[in-house]
């Protein structure tokens, strides 16, 4: 019997996890994927994205528009980061079961657990510690979006899910020199002491922190698996109050040997200093995956090669904008 074409809105797809999202779909053949900018419907705004849902036939939702940014970003917009992301969760998730939207993944992210959390960290962990405080508004806005999706499906039967992603670098991503992850934020800084012949390299913090990073196509790759599995298998992994999903590569590196590899994949032949006068943020950091991998999916990119990717994608964007 044949079905027909879903109509998938992915929110937020010219971001790093929403553009991944779009070309995974693609990859697999899907045709019918609505996009919006934000200057053709803004999310925060509760009318409009009642407006956009009633006009469009959407049966799948990708919710991967967020406010995003490091350590430095966090602590200076707090209040954007809350309001801007609650609103867009409360407007999107509530329109999508108004309009009768069938399937929705929302995509957090892993600061929402404990700053102290047992390591790996699995997903009841959820509030059984205090935040990391240089992101906490955030990481309140992200665990309101996990409950606000188990709330609607308890009450009205939704079938709306959530992923939480490890820390996400490769095409896409924001290499602003101050509001940028670390990843990003490496690449950048590593090649232009590149190309301006600087001797060292200051970094923030002390290195030692223990973080997991992932490739934002695998990233995207096992929220498309996610999506498409039948309710019943990810009703068998989960439970109602606990329904989301950790989505990481299951290891881990120091940000002392991260930055020595990035310097290594852009070429930079100078000295690494770490500035330990500087905020470390939570001492590690790593998802337990293993009810991603029993529902048969794991990562499959190798940091290096990952970041030889991020490196090519950085490069091609400064030639475009320089042909600009």
């Amino acid at each position: 019997m044949d079905y027909p074409e879903p109509r998938i809105y992915v929110a937020g797809h010219r971001g790093l996890v929403g553009s991944a999202i779009v070309r995974a779909l693609r990859a697999r053949g899907h045709a019918q994927i609505v996009t919006r900018t934000h200057e053709e419907l803004e999310l925060t705004d509760q009318d409009a994205v009642r407006a956009f849902f009633r006009g469009e036939r959407i049966d799948q939702v990708y919710l991967a528009a967020a406010r995003v940014g490091g350590i430095h970003a966090n602590n200076s917009y707090p209040a954007q980061f809350i309001y801007d992301n609650l609103m867009v969760q409360t407007n999107v998730v509530h329109e999508a079961w108004r309009a009768g939207v069938g399937r929705l993944l929302f995509l957090g992210s892993s600061c929402i657990y404990p700053r102290l959390a047992r390591q790996p960290i699995r997903e009841d962990y959820l509030m059984e510690g205090g935040l990391e405080p240089t992101n906490e508004p955030y990481a309140v806005a992200k665990i309101a979006g996990i409950k606000l999706c188990e709330s609607y499906n308890r009450q009205y039967g939704t079938d709306f899910r959530s992923v939480m992603p490890t820390n996400l670098y490769g095409p896409g991503d924001n290499y602003h020199p101050q509001n940028s992850h670390v990843i990003p934020a490496l690449v950048r800084r590593f090649h232009e002491a590149k190309a301006g012949g600087a001797s060292e390299v200051v970094i923030w913090g002390s290195g030692k922190p223990m973080r997991e990073f992932m490739y934002v196509d695998d990233m995207a790759a096992a929220c498309v698996h996610v999506m498409s599995l039948a309710p019943e298998d990810y009703a068998a992994h989960t439970e109602p109050m606990h329904s989301h999903i950790n989505v990481g590569t299951g290891t881990d590196v120091s940000i002392h040997d991260l930055a020595h590899l990035v310097g290594e994949v852009v070429g930079f032949e100078g000295r690494i200093v770490f500035d330990a006068s500087k905020p470390d943020g939570t001492p590690r950091k790593l998802l337990d995956v293993s009810k991603l991998r029993a529902l048969g999916w794991s990562a499959s990119t190798p940091l290096r090669e990952g970041l030889r990717r991020a490196y090519d994608a950085y490069l091609a964007a400064q030639v475009a904008d320089v042909a600009a």
